[in-house]
């Protein structure tokens, strides 16, 4: 035994594997999978992982990216190239079309993450999916700290956190009926910091906002907002330039920005790992509409 060398299994191996055999389940158990990408960062990382859990196969599920209308052009330009690179069939399921239709109605504030949900369910039911792969993790957010790995909802699309499957040994239960659906989350058990350990380790490369550049902000709510064609200076508030970057990518009407200079995947490690409030605490101002926003939008369908 001496002579032998000791098996070890790293953090990030540990965390790599629980995530492929989660996703190389839901292909096993449930008939239309798909996964949701949008070009931010954690499903970025959740589509390394589809990679490496069927290759040298293709990916064998479509991606879906529920389109605000108000993006980034940087993660646009990513995700499309991914797309492409790796033969993807995307689906776009546009909150514009859905305005435009009368589906949905957008609110006098501009922010559109809350009706994503009626645009989302809309499009679980066109394509029939019944399992949906989202880059969710239990350290974001309190409700979503509550989430199981397989999260059961009905065949209004909606989450009652009352009414999940245990999860006991890793085993998971994908059995529903028609109409129904499971939210599969890989990531669960991951960190912030997990996340930026392991693009650094698999160099994957990511939309330029993630790291420290110029950008012209303005400061409302105490959070730094990109001026843009959905953000304009309101009375009283006075465009700036400042060195940022975007620790989380969502609508680019509500997503601030922080104030950065790093520049690199180990400068963003060494922050990530000295902050003491989670990316979407620091720069989601959805999240603020009240204490319980994250949960009143996932139990009405939200991912």
């Amino acid at each position: 035994m001496s002579g032998t060398a000791a098996y070890r299994v790293s953090h990030l191996d540990a965390l790599e594997a629980e995530s492929i055999f989660v996703m190389r389940e839901v292909v096993a158990e449930l008939e239309r999978p798909v996964l949701l990408f949008s070009g931010g960062k954690d499903s970025i990382v959740m589509l390394k992982l589809a990679e490496k859990a069927f290759a040298p196969a293709r990916i064998p599920f479509p991606v879906m990216h529920v389109d605000t209308g108000h993006n980034f052009p940087e993660v646009l330009d990513y995700r499309d190239g991914r797309v492409s690179e790796l033969s993807l069939q995307l689906v776009v399921a546009s909150v514009q079309e859905a305005i435009d239709s009368g589906l949905v109605r957008e609110s006098g504030d501009g922010m559109r993450n809350r009706i994503q949900t009626p645009v989302l369910l809309a499009a679980v039911e066109k394509y029939r999916f019944d399992a949906l792969f989202g880059g969710a993790r239990r350290d974001e957010e309190k409700a979503r700290a509550k989430e199981r790995v397989f999260s059961f909802r009905d065949d209004f699309g909606q989450w009652d956190p009352k009414n999940q499957r245990p999860e006991l040994w890793s085993l998971y239960n994908g059995r529903h009926h028609p109409g129904e659906s499971i939210r599969i989350f890989p990531l669960s058990n991951w960190t912030e910091l997990d996340i930026w350990h392991y693009i650094a380790r698999e160099r994957i490369p990511l939309p330029s906002i993630y790291y420290a550049h110029d950008r012209e902000v303005i400061e409302r709510d105490g959070m730094l907002y990109a001026v843009n064609d959905f953000i304009r200076p309101r009375g009283g508030e006075t465009p700036f330039t400042a060195r940022v970057r975007y620790r989380t990518v969502g609508d680019a009407s509500c997503t601030a920005a922080v104030r950065s200079d790093a520049d690199t995947v180990e400068l963003v490690i060494d922050e990530v790992a000295a902050t003491r409030i989670t990316e979407r605490g620091a720069t989601r101002g959805d999240d603020r509409v009240s204490e319980a926003a994250m949960e009143d939008r996932k139990r009405e369908g939200y991912f």
